[in-house]
């Protein structure tokens, strides 16, 4: 009792759409139906169109003719036509404009030109097998080469009409385009272009349409037409084909209008019929056909070890950078907008902090949200801040640091390069928005790096041509250009992220491609960590490499960065200094520090700042009493008071050494500070708070999950119980039954027996080891109608296997509505 050992006749046939109509081939015959097409197939072609199109997996169909129907629902294909390479696309279009049912050579023509015409192809007649026979696999199209059916669906979405323009630029046919014309215009368009009268208008549109298709009576008639009938002709022969005419029209439209070659279309409009620009085009449906992928050269070739050691260079910059953003944010990070996402100000803020454009520091800061190093914490005033695993992150080597970045972005769907831009409702699109994720990311990524990663090592594309071999494998349908788009950003991510160098994918890059650890690769490749500097008398350091980790957090702390490179610059200022006292350290500490790093003798000019900073901090202290200021020395407190600056603060003497602040103690600090004093802040008891830049951390938070690009592939187990499932519904949707004799099957609807009548045929079923047909209703209401074999029959359940889902299931005899034997010959 195999799978798929049961064929038949299904009920109801006429009720079924063509495409999905059940039922035999009549006798071995060309298939009548997608359904039937679908049903011939072997398991694994069925497993092939499953696969390439997993939409119809979900829920999986209950047999072929369920397929059938979902393969020509709108979504689906449109869906399967976006995913079709320029020259099948151009192929279902010309399919689209053909008859129906269109026999190949006709469909040949249309993308070769008419036959006995001379000239290159293009290719194009060899690569058409391969473009039908992609059309064939995703079951868009099906029938014999003689009979060749686009499904209706595609059809419809792909053939021309007044509201949307066939890609093909062709216009309606004369019969459509004559539908709603009166039957006296239509014997005077016959007869001017000299036909015998007929007062049949559906055989005078015949016979119209037969001039136009026979070439030497149409140049003929075209021989007749004035010179500037032909310019008229002209512009509408490519498409658009529909032109606007005023109600005195010249006299070259005239002309056309009144022999047929232009045909209204509404009061004011007119259209070129098919069949006349078919002729005039040279039986082309397509002005350009491109019926071979345009080859991506190399445009510039390099050393492999050059293009590694640059690449390695741009991924030791962007761990710096994306190291020195989140911890920019690590105390009073940016807040998150009340629609979620970054304020425009902030951005601007955080490009000027990493010396970047607003662009790249859009990307840096989607990358890092992406690898799980920043979320918001929260809290009811929501800030950005630094996650746990950033802390994590920052202890791995840097191999593995940028390996942990670059498999965060790979599979992204967060699309920077959206920043900036307005969603439908008009609304700008913020960095770490909720409106930036782009499910096609990932697939164009990928693709972008296949394509590199197929030049020789160390060669890079032109950038041209590399876009035009990613618009021909998917090229754009109606006017988005996103993927184009999203192509442009992955060229310049790549090449800043370290992926490629001078343009050509490194070898850590292909590793990263092919899903092997990169970081081997890449570790050999990086400068070792330093674990000193040089400090020089202006007022700089100079670290002449990656510094180790302590080294690193201490100077980031102690002074600012003024440029990086392979070597970065530290500038010491009193504020970096300050910074450094208010987390906690004392001036001894930083004297130490330096000389115990420093490979020169410490400057004077720096050891003087650090003391002329230090001696003055602290000597004021704010607190929280809506704040306070208070100071030994009561001189200090006057000169503030007096001070002009200090009058935004609010400020008043409360004591001798008090002054008292309208202002929050944290704006107090600043505004202090921005006047030249050097506070502290003070806690509740009166103590020097100390300020870490660590201090703040989310909760622990997961990486954002891709969205994904519409149903996840099935793997191979998957499609092997789809197929099986599929075919199992399929034998007993298409089941011949015995009908028995106290109630006939109605077309249609489940078996009806008795319940005597079901005990007794399904006990002989398994006596006999027969396969019965069987119409069965859950305990949720659902019916369906299944063919098993009967095993055991006891205790008001019979157990049996279960062709429609392929294993040994048991049923209640109750929920049974009725039982029929299989035709023998069937079993």
């Amino acid at each position: 009792m195999g799978t798929g050992r049961l064929t038949g006749r299904r009920d109801q046939e006429a009720t079924v759409p063509e495409e999905s109509t059940a039922g035999g081939s009549g006798g071995g015959g060309a298939p009548r139906s997608l359904a039937e097409a679908l049903r011939a197939r072997d398991d694994s072609a069925l497993a092939a169109l499953l696969h390439a199109r997993p939409d119809l997996l979900s829920p999986v169909p209950g047999d072929v003719t369920q397929l059938a129907t979902r393969a020509g629902t709108r979504a689906s294909v449109v869906r399967a036509l976006e995913r079709l390479d320029r020259f099948a696309l151009q192929t279902a279009e010309a399919l689209a404009v053909a008859p129906d049912p269109c026999p190949y050579r006709v469909l040949e023509s249309l993308l070769t030109g008419e036959e006995g015409t001379t000239g290159e192809d293009n290719g194009a007649r060899a690569a058409l097998p391969r473009a039908l026979a992609t059309l064939r696999d995703q079951a868009l199209v099906w029938g014999d080469d003689d009979r060749l059916r686009l499904v209706r669906t595609a059809r419809e979405l792909l053939a021309p009409s007044p509201q949307r323009p066939s890609p093909t630029g062709l216009g309606p046919t004369v019969a459509e385009a004559t539908a709603g014309m009166s039957p006296t215009r239509i014997q005077e368009i016959v007869a001017a272009a000299g036909l015998p009268a007929t007062h049949d208008p559906v055989s005078a549109v015949s016979a119209l349409t037969g001039l136009f298709t026979d070439p030497e009576r149409m140049s003929a008639l075209l021989d007749q037409a004035p010179a500037e009938a032909h310019q008229v002709l002209g512009r509408l022969v490519w498409g658009p084909p529909y032109g606007e005419v005023t109600p005195n029209p010249t006299a070259p439209v005239r002309w056309l209008r009144d022999h047929g070659l232009l045909l209204p279309a509404t009061a004011r409009t007119v259209v070129l019929p098919r069949e006349v620009a078919l002729h005039l085009r040279g039986g082309l449906a397509h002005r350009d056909t491109a019926p071979v992928a345009p080859p991506v050269p190399a445009h510039r070739e390099h050393r492999p070890q050059l293009v590694d050691a640059n690449a390695a260079g741009q991924a030791m910059g962007a761990l710096s950078t994306v190291e020195e953003l989140v911890k920019s944010w690590e105390y009073a990070g940016p807040p998150v907008l009340r629609a979620g996402g970054l304020s425009v100000r902030d951005l601007k803020r955080t490009a000027a902090t990493l010396d970047t454009t607003e662009s790249a520091a859009a990307f840096w800061i989607e990358l890092a949200y992406a690898a799980g190093l920043l979320a918001g914490d929260g809290e009811a005033d929501e800030r950005y801040a630094p996650t746990p695993a950033f802390d994590d992150w920052c202890e791995l080597p840097p191999a593995e640091r940028w390996a942990a970045l670059a498999a965060a972005w790979l599979p992204a769907t967060r699309t920077a390069g959206l920043v900036g831009e307005q969603d439908a409702k008009g609304r700008t699109l913020s960095v770490l928005g909720p409106e930036l994720d782009r499910s096609a990311a990932p697939e164009v990524r990928r693709r972008v790096l296949e394509l590199l990663a197929a030049l020789p090592e160390g060669a890079s594309p032109d950038p041209g041509a590399l876009l035009d071999r990613l618009a021909w494998e998917r090229p754009v349908r109606g006017t988005s250009d996103l993927r184009a788009r999203l192509a442009h950003w992955t060229l310049t991510e790549t090449e800043i992220l370290g992926v490629t160098g001078r343009g050509a994918l490194s070898g850590f890059g292909r590793a990263l491609l092919e899903q092997r650890d990169p970081a081997p690769l890449l570790g050999p490749l990086l400068p070792e960590p330093v674990d000193h500097v040089l400090l020089q008398a202006d007022l700089t350091a100079v670290a002449p490499g990656p510094l180790r980790r302590p080294l690193g957090d201490t100077m980031a702390l102690l002074a600012d960065v003024e440029s990086k490179g392979g070597a970065t610059v530290y500038r010491f200022t009193p504020g970096s200094v300050r910074r450094a006292l208010d987390a906690g350290h004392a001036a001894a500490d930083l004297h130490a520090f330096l000389k115990e790093h420093s490979r020169t003798p410490v400057p004077q000019p720096l050891a003087y700042l650090i003391d002329d900073v230090a001696r003055r901090h602290g000597h004021l202290r704010v607190g929280s009493a809506s704040s306070y200021v208070r100071c030994d020395d009561d001189a200090v407190l006057g000169e503030i008071l007096a001070d002009k600056r200090s009058a935004g603060l609010g400020l008043r003497r409360l004591a001798p050494t008090v002054l008292a602040a309208q202002a929050e103690a944290t704006a107090l600090l600043e505004g202090l500070r921005a006047i030249g004093y050097a506070p502290a802040a003070e806690s509740r008891t009166g103590d020097v708070l100390v300020t870490r830049a660590d201090a703040h951390r989310t909760p622990a938070r997961s990486a954002p999950v891709p969205v994904p690009d519409g149903p996840p592939v099935p793997d191979e187990t998957l499609l092997g119980a789809a197929v099986r499932a599929i075919r199992a519904g399929d034998l007993a949707a298409t089941a011949v039954r015995k009908e028995p004799a106290a109630a006939a099957v109605v077309p249609g609807e489940l078996p009806r027996t008795s319940a005597a009548e079901t005990l007794a045929t399904v006990q002989a079923a398994a006596l006999t080891g027969s396969a019965v047909w069987i119409g069965y209703v859950n305990a949720d209401g659902a019916a369906s109608q299944r063919v098993i074999a009967p095993v055991r029959v006891e205790g008001g359940f019979v157990t049996g296997y279960d062709h429609t889902a392929d294993e040994v299931r048991t049923y209640a005899l109750h929920r049974i509505t009725g039982v029929a034997e299989l035709a023998e010959d069937h079993v």
